[in-house]
């Protein structure tokens, strides 16, 4: 097999692995209400539930982070993703709580090691075709996201039941995860020819990391204000129908995968800095029209004005840890990817307790405050003039491996 073909195959492969993940997180989190009346959950006992997942997740990332020292990504990638796919199914198969527990601390634990390797292999592979590729799998995430919460609204529509309503996903997606897992691309086959072999941050490499990890952080707090509090606001604060309140997340939703789908194109022609202030722009000013906002369609406006700036970040960032370590692009993925969860963390309960203390209009300027942080530290997503991989191209010369000239994929 060429090496071209390889990497397409690879290519396609991971992008399905991004697509598969964000159906399956987007059934657990939009039914969350059905679990919680399934399990008896009180309203005390939900948050310490939904907080378990991601802080096990950050421990499951920091585990990769060494695992990878003695196996591949693409083999942790391959066993995680079905893990979290089953964890899924018993989420819906349990009748007490303490079997929602464990499926939960499973879901945790599997999906840190799958979220951490996934984007290891999508690290490399952008590093491997020597341009931008890393916003189109996360926008197979977005649109896997769309379906998933559509798929979940059907189930409450039709009052499936959990189990009923997760069992088709699980059967259809994991023979075609476990079959696309033959494809992965793992660095280290190319590690040889690049003379780049894995190895730590070294001394005063976790302080160089630090600003992206800042920015990552920053982000997810403005995704998880979006998530948890777009409806909240647009019925209590801007007076809509509750049908009306559920369309902002639906259309950030879309807005980033729009953003996504066209994001590498405009890190190629203008550089990922240029692209990564101008989505950062973006979201602030989003931010800044749904705090003022004095109608629904102007709050509409603004969750547009978000999806379309803040998509475009979180890839960069993963993409920018590779550029900066080379030499250890899967032990930086692995710690930035632990300030995800941080900032999932941190966004729901801060602007809750603001809104509840002061006002829900006051609680947004506080996102948007904190992904401003991000122009600070724009230059450490690279030179403005450069693009991604382009040193890699210089040394490629005409080799076959410069695919993504006119490779296919996701």
């Amino acid at each position: 097999m060429t090496d071209d073909v390889r990497l397409r195959r690879g290519r396609g492969a991971l992008g399905f692995s991004f697509f598969v993940q964000g159906v399956t997180f987007a059934l657990l989190v939009t039914r969350i209400p059905a679990i919680q009346d399934r399990y008896g959950i009180s309203d005390g006992l939900l948050p310490v539930f939904l907080a378990a997942v991601p802080v096990l997740a950050g421990v499951a990332s920091v585990a990769t982070e060494h695992l990878v020292k003695r196996v591949a990504p693409s083999v942790v990638l391959r066993w995680a993703q079905p893990l979290v796919l089953l964890s899924l199914l018993g989420v819906g198969a349990g009748e007490r709580l303490w079997h929602v527990a464990v499926a939960l601390g499973a879901f945790g634990l599997s999906v840190g090691a799958l979220d951490a390797s996934m984007n290891m292999l999508g690290v490399s592979l952008q590093r491997a075709y020597g341009r931008s590729i890393m916003l189109g799998f996360h926008a197979a995430y977005s649109l896997g996201g769309i379906l998933g919460a559509s798929a979940a609204w059907y189930g409450a529509h039709a009052h499936l039941g959990l189990f009923t309503g997760y069992l088709p996903a699980v059967a259809v997606l994991l023979p075609l995860v476990l079959l696309g897992s033959r494809y992965y691309v793992d660095r280290a086959d190319r590690t040889a020819s690049e003379g780049l072999p894995e190895k730590g941050l070294g001394a005063g490499g976790f302080a160089l990391l630090l600003p992206l990890c800042l920015v990552m952080a920053c982000a997810y707090i403005g995704d998880s204000t979006v998530a948890n509090w777009s409806a909240k606001y647009l019925q209590d604060v801007l007076g809509s129908s509750e049908q009306t309140a559920t369309v902002p997340y639906n259309v950030y939703m879309v807005t980033t995968l729009v953003g996504r789908a066209v994001g590498d194109l405009g890190v190629r022609r203008f550089g990922a800095v240029a692209v990564v202030r101008v989505g950062t722009l973006l979201a602030a000013s989003g931010f800044a029209v749904v705090a003022a906002a004095p109608g629904v369609w102007t709050g509409m406006l603004g969750f547009t004005l978000l999806g379309i700036g803040l998509c475009v970040i979180v890839p960069q960032t993963f993409a920018a840890a590779g550029r900066l370590f080379p030499g250890a692009s899967d032990t930086a993925v692995a710690r930035l990817n632990i300030f995800n969860y941080v900032g999932f963390l941190i966004g729901s309960p801060l602007v809750g307790a603001l809104g509840d203390a002061w006002t829900y209009r006051g609680a947004m300027l506080v996102p948007m405050v904190l992904v401003l942080i991000t122009l600070f530290h724009a230059r450490s997503f690279g030179p403005r003039e450069a693009r991604y991989g382009v040193d890699h191209e210089r040394r490629a010369g005409d080799r076959v491996v410069d695919v993504g000239r006119g490779g296919n994929g996701v």
